[in-house]
């Protein structure tokens, strides 16, 4: 009898499928991977945004705060997952593809680096028409305040503080991102990752394409809004894309995808444990 009779994919139908669709996304024409990227950066500002309206809330208690505010940055996932996009931090997950011998280093450096800019694209064109619609006013200009706040807050973070939040981060991102596919229709796949994604959010972890919005709007936004401690500057956004993004890589790719690939790689398919 079968271990998993639930109406979804079993992990190890998903480890093939994370294998395959790897492949896939590898060898994706340049123009297809850089347009799917930019998409995806846009996808995470958009999350990032619902989100930032909750956080701009003072009347909420905190815990409450932080649980509606990952379940709307979830929005952004659910729209890379749904509407399909390349995102660089689900991307880890090629590891798998790769340590299986499918695709080569060069064809997983190649999508990193193109989707990698391509999200960076995305996320901060979606912050420079944000901070042109003078979205930043709502609330009697409380949503401006959080976003400087946030940003400030990033950039002063100590290079190994945002290194290992950065992990935890992908750790429940990639999951998320596994978890979907197993599911068979919309409404799994929506349900797989609304939890992992409000998870990290809730916790305070970092995101680095999420990053590529928060600060730059927060750096762009910072001069209409009076002085509350450092305000965030463009070093202080590279000092943390650094370490923040070598967190999601480590994260993603031996957390998440090296592990899978210990378990259903080669060598383990004839195991009777788990159909």
């Amino acid at each position: 009898m079968a271990v998993f009779e639930i109406d979804a994919y079993s992990p190890r139908q998903v480890a093939e499928q994370v294998q395959a669709v790897g492949v896939v996304k590898a060898r994706l024409p340049p123009l297809a991977m850089l347009m799917l990227g930019i998409s995806a950066g846009g996808f995470i500002a958009l999350g990032a945004l619902y989100s930032v309206i909750v956080f701009a809330d003072p009347t909420l208690p905190f815990a409450v705060s932080r649980l509606l505010g990952g379940l709307a940055f979830s929005l952004g996932l659910v729209l890379v997952v749904i509407a399909g996009a390349e995102l660089f931090t689900g991307n880890n997950l090629l590891v798998m593809a790769w340590a299986d011998g499918k695709i080569t280093t060069r064809e997983v450096v190649r999508n990193w680096v193109v989707v990698y800019v391509a999200n960076a694209i995305g996320a901060i064109g979606i912050a420079l028409v944000v901070w042109l619609s003078q979205h930043g006013d709502l609330n009697q200009g409380t949503v401006a305040a959080r976003y400087v706040e946030i940003a400030a807050i990033k950039t002063a973070l100590p290079f190994w503080e945002a290194f290992f939040k950065g992990v935890l981060c992908n750790l429940l991102v990639c999951l998320a991102v596994w978890m979907a596919m197993a599911g068979r229709g919309v409404t799994d796949k929506i349900l797989a990752v609304i939890f992992p994604i409000s998870a990290f959010v809730a916790a305070g972890f970092e995101h680095c394409v999420a990053n590529m919005y928060l600060i730059p709007l927060g750096i762009l936004l910072a001069p209409g809004v009076p002085a509350a401690g450092v305000a965030p500057d463009w070093w202080g956004f590279l000092s943390n894309l650094v370490p923040v993004t070598l967190g999601n890589i480590a994260g993603g790719s031996i957390l998440v995808a090296a592990v899978y690939h210990l378990i259903y790689g080669r060598g383990l398919k004839s195991g009777s444990w788990e159909s």
